[in-house]
């Protein structure tokens, strides 16, 4: 037995989301009394694949194949199977992004492997293979226990702290059979010049109390004080003002940044649905009945463009 860690990369470097699905991979190996190893599929940097010895994998599965350079979830699945085998791996760990919501459940139905998703927590191995998760849109937590003799678990983003150990890993070649991919990607957007809000620890967000696009400067100024990403609610994006890659909540992003500063939004169920996780959540409305200071840990009640450019000169002031 072995563990299986999947690291998806982004333009050739392993995402955040991935190192914290190694380190986690890692010490689960150490409850099972075994070894972790990570597989990269696509072109990724040297020091990047060599770093994920830093989070605890000790060897670094690599497969470059023109298929692997977008990401199809069919073709990673096929792969990502072929390397469990060679690797003798009955636990296989993806981060729970994009990439690891995908793939992490057709890996499991071809291994006819027991399946959770969105862990927040190591197994408890004291009893069988215990994983706790959040269900109801975080309102609550279930404790599954994986039964079957192969498992699979996608970790939660930003749920663990990384703790680097300073080692590298060994980077071994990975060749298999490989289909050819289905997927044709016709046209690319990159959004360049900001921390991707899967990955974000910190956010700041607006809503429809801004009235605006043109009063969005607001979330802008105090974000880049901060050095923040900005999110905003669903009305917002659909309304047109922010691009739909920035709308968190129940049909957006889910997200669990260190502090999350929601301006002028009610704070409506599916909203709190992508952002409850955040470890401080800081509410600014001017509305006293809204229903996110319920959910804040700190609030704010006031106008927001009276109380976010002091808030934004007093960061200023302090760095």
């Amino acid at each position: 037995m072995s563990v299986l860690i999947f690291a998806d990369q982004a333009e050739g470097v392993v995402k955040k989301s991935a190192l914290e699905a190694v380190q986690y991979g890692a010490k689960v190996a150490q409850l099972l009394n075994t070894t972790a190893s990570a597989i990269v599929l696509g072109a990724a940097d040297d020091a990047s694949l060599a770093a994920l010895g830093n989070y605890g994998a000790s060897k670094v599965l690599h497969a470059t194949a023109a298929a692997l350079k977008e990401v199809d979830a069919a073709v990673y699945t096929q792969v990502i199977a072929a390397a469990a085998a060679q690797e003798g791996a009955d636990v296989l760990i993806f981060p729970f992004n994009f990439d690891g919501r995908a793939i992490a459940p057709m890996v499991a139905a071809r291994l006819k492997a027991g399946l959770v998703t969105g862990a927040i927590s190591l197994p408890d191995t004291s009893n069988g293979f215990v994983v706790k998760k959040n269900v109801f849109s975080g309102k609550a937590f279930a404790s599954v226990n994986i039964s079957a003799a192969k498992k699979v678990v996608a970790v939660m983003p930003n749920t663990f702290a990384l703790e680097p150990t300073g080692n590298t890993a060994e980077v071994v070649p990975f060749a298999t059979e490989i289909p050819a991919a289905k997927v044709k990607v016709l046209k690319r957007e990159v959004i360049t010049g900001e921390v991707p809000l899967s990955e974000a620890t910190l956010v700041v967000s607006g809503g429809r109390g801004l009235k605006g696009p043109e009063n969005w400067g607001l979330v802008e100024d105090l974000a880049k004080a901060l050095g923040a990403t900005t999110a905003c609610s669903r009305p917002v994006a659909d309304a047109g003002w922010r691009p739909h890659h920035e709308h968190v909540g129940q049909t957006g992003l889910t997200i669990r940044p260190n502090l999350y500063i929601a301006i002028g939004i009610s704070g409506a169920i599916q909203h709190l649905a992508g952002v409850n996780g955040s470890k401080v959540i800081v509410v600014i409305n001017k509305d006293p009945e809204a229903p996110f200071f319920k959910a804040a840990d700190y609030g704010i009640v006031g106008d927001a463009f009276e109380v976010v450019p002091k808030i934004t000169e007093a960061v200023k002031a302090l760095k």
